[in-house]
């Protein structure tokens, strides 16, 4: 899990409103965050068994899949989960609160507000177990941000273990580089040849084989490795 204090905690946000969903985004980009967007309980599902986020910031009423029923999954996976919902009722907070939320924050709300009970609930939750992943002949250990050929680590910039991380995330998946600088960096501003200096450099020290690149779409890792 990241140190909350470094500010780059990974936040999943569900939320089925576009609008609510990229003000939101904005928001916590602006105070540090880093954040991953589901539409809906599913998506937001399969995103979290991909890739652990830090904390998930959930939407109650969505479709597929609602905020309480994703909150139990995430449980399992000791996934802490802050409900954002217009439901405001006292019996509305004591269900989402039985359910499993960490906390919960009604709409409208403050953004420094929001940021502060993030903080707060990843503070109060602790570490969980170390997550460790192999790519081929190499073990990715996400938690400790390092990778290692048997015994011995490889120094990876935070940008390119970052850009490892999305593509392991995505595994068998192709991610053009727009939707790699979304992810990485949070907005598309960015040049997105940016993720080709990052890949290039991912190859030299972890092998030319690592990440695939597939001509005219962008680049993936295998889904399965050796």
């Amino acid at each position: 899990m990241t140190d909350p204090g470094d500010g780059g905690a990974m936040v999943l946000l569900a939320e089925d409103d576009d609008d609510v969903r990229e003000t939101t985004r904005l928001l916590l980009l602006r105070r540090g965050f880093r954040v991953q967007e589901a539409r809906d309980g599913v998506v937001a599902l399969v995103l979290a068994r991909a890739a652990l986020p830090d904390i998930a910031l959930v939407d109650v009423a969505m479709p597929r899949m609602d905020g309480i029923a994703l909150a139990r999954e995430l449980a399992e996976l000791a996934v802490p989960v802050v409900f954002l919902t217009a439901r405001d009722l006292p019996t509305d907070i004591a269900g989402g609160l039985h359910a499993g939320a960490d906390d919960y924050v009604t709409k409208p709300f403050d953004p420094d507000v929001l940021a502060a009970r993030l903080t707060a609930v990843l503070r109060r939750t602790g570490a969980r177990p170390a997550r460790t992943e192999r790519l081929g002949a190499l073990v990715v250990e996400h938690d400790a941000k390092r990778v290692l050929r048997g015994a011995t680590p490889i120094t990876l910039s935070a940008t390119e273990f970052r850009v490892l991380q999305a593509l392991l995330a995505n595994r068998g998946a192709v991610l053009s580089r727009e939707q790699v600088v979304a992810i990485v960096w949070g907005s598309t501003w960015q040049d997105p040849r940016i993720v080709d200096t990052n890949v290039q450099r991912l190859r030299r020290k972890l092998g030319v084989d690592v990440v695939e690149t597939v001509r005219g779409f962008g680049y993936r890792v295998a889904a399965t490795g050796p």
